[in-house]
């Protein structure tokens, strides 16, 4: 299912409280209802991603499940 690409121009982004120093962090904005746009802390001029939140909630539950240890 494609969806129409919400307007990232007054995204609030936010990171994580459990981002540490090394510099592996993302951002999220979490005022859009039915996506979840992430971005790369460290270079923000890049285009974010946008996933559902279906699989944001995915994503967030094996990394909970793996104790962040997720492998590529």
């Amino acid at each position: 299912m494609r969806t129409t690409r919400p307007d990232l121009s007054v995204a609030t982004w936010r990171k994580s409280s459990h981002s540490v120093n090394d510099g592996g962090c993302i951002e999220i904005a979490e005022q859009y209802p039915d996506v979840m746009p992430v971005r790369d802390s460290k270079d923000c001029s890049r285009t974010p991603m946008v996933v559902s939140r279906t699989a944001w909630g995915s994503f967030v539950t094996a990394v909970v499940a793996t104790g962040g240890k997720l492998s590529a």
